[in-house]
């Protein structure tokens, strides 16, 4: 009944936005630049032919200005990418110092309504596809961006994450026993479990909801009204019996893991990727590559919660040291796991911090020790593997999606212009124009 009333109210939120533009059958972009992705290089002028949401040509151009068309989109003084995808955002909050208290005062009504804004600043800061790794009501939330009523990004969603008791994500977390007696023992349906055989029934679980990844908290986290940031949450048996009934189901899994023990479980049991990775260390990043898993660093949400943790109330004072202790360790990681051969997907942790400001974390992998062109195949070419999805996003490529975003010079020379795209389209509808 609460899914069926958030995606009620998703369908009222669409009157209350602007409806997409249509989307013309053929369509022609004189690019300055092109940004091939599967090989991380940026090509000089080329054109574009869009058809009916498809890329459907794709040519060099040795003229730019003698072979402009009439009614051609111009971004010859521009470089064009595949649409960006982020890895790791949570659609459905944005933290705040009133984060905490909200989860008492408002209905899910009230959040689903927030992520609408909240996806559409996504899809305005060129990320025409994002993993959400969080949240029922991303669900609803994104059935409504595909079904056309509201502007967003593609979204494949997890639903709710599936933690241990007491673990990050246990949404009985940092509330008084009476009221947690009062809405009953967190089960598998809840996403949380105990022991193998739950751990299937919440795979299972999240299938019957919609979902399109399985989420697990492999470790403590930082904004969890809990101790630990680290400590490992889950037996080894009980990923592997997550990890192989999601396979079974065509779900990837993604681990959130800061700490070595817990991680090390996860990429044993066999998960697809590792969120944040903290403290991963030169067996971690030797077990990652013999295993195939791929590193989502999330380094701006690691910036943004330690620069947080400095304010008085804007977290609660058990989270505070976490955020301190946690957040400014990411970013070096990621450098080390560069240099190690790990391979890197995009993703920010989008609603720690403010949504569209997800680009910010192209200059922090660049300051960590990552080249400009490497990170951005990170967020297209290597986010659409992960993804299972490189034959429809990824690359600007004749079949596939036509989700292209514009910047105004080359950023492979300075990474900070991804932070101010002024072209975004997704499956040939324009929705940002300079």
């Amino acid at each position: 009944m609460r899914m069926l009333a958030v995606q009620t109210l998703m369908a009222m939120a669409a009157a209350l936005l602007l409806s997409n533009p249509a989307r013309a059958d053929s369509q022609t972009i004189h690019c300055g630049a092109l940004f091939d992705a599967e090989n991380a290089r940026l090509l000089g002028p080329h054109r574009l032919v869009v058809t009916e949401g498809k890329i459907s040509e794709v040519h060099p151009i040795d003229d730019l200005h003698a072979q402009m068309t009439e009614n051609a989109i111009d971004l010859r003084d521009a470089t064009c990418l595949p649409g960006l995808t982020d890895m790791h955002v949570h659609l459905g909050m944005q933290t705040s110092p009133a984060a905490y208290s909200e989860g008492f005062r408002l209905n899910p009504e009230d959040y689903a309504f927030r992520s609408v804004g909240y996806a559409e600043r996504t899809l305005q800061a060129g990320f025409t596809t994002v993993r959400d790794l969080g949240g029922l009501q991303t669900i609803a939330l994104r059935n409504a961006i595909d079904q056309g009523l509201i502007p967003g990004p593609r979204i494949i969603a997890a639903g709710k994450s599936i933690a241990t008791t007491g673990g990050h994500a246990d949404p009985r977390n940092g509330i008084s026993r009476e009221l947690a007696d009062s809405l009953g023992y967190p089960g598998p349906e809840d996403g949380v479990i105990a022991g193998p055989i739950e751990a299937r029934r919440a795979v299972r679980q999240r299938y019957k909801e919609g979902s399109d990844v399985i989420k697990i908290t492999a470790t403590g986290g930082v904004l969890s009204f809990a101790k630990s940031a680290d400590n490992p949450q889950f037996m080894e048996d009980e990923i592997r019996a997550i990890v192989e009934t999601a396979h079974d189901y065509g779900f990837r899994v993604a681990a959130h893991a800061h700490g070595l023990e817990g991680m090390q479980r996860a990429i044993r049991a066999g998960v697809d990727s590792i969120e944040h990775g903290t403290y991963m260390d030169a067996d971690t990043f030797a077990l990652m590559k013999s295993n195939n898993t791929w590193y989502v660093p999330t380094v701006l949400a690691g910036v943004f919660v330690s620069e947080k943790s400095r304010e008085i109330g804007y977290y609660p004072e058990i989270v505070r040291p976490k955020a301190a202790r946690i957040g400014a360790l990411i970013q070096a990681t990621l450098g080390r796991a560069y240099l190690a051969g790990v391979r890197l997907a995009f993703g920010t942790d989008a609603g720690v911090f403010p949504h569209g400001e997800n680009a910010r974390e192209f200059e922090l992998m660049v300051e960590a020790g990552v080249p400009s062109a490497v990170a951005l195949q990170s967020a297209t070419w290597n986010a659409s593997l992960l993804l299972d999805r490189n034959a429809e996003i990824g690359s600007l490529s004749v079949g596939k999606r036509a989700d292209v975003v514009g910047v105004a010079g080359n950023p492979v020379d300075n990474i900070a212009l991804m932070k101010t795209p002024i072209f975004v389209m997704k499956d040939g509808v324009v929705v940002r124009d300079h």
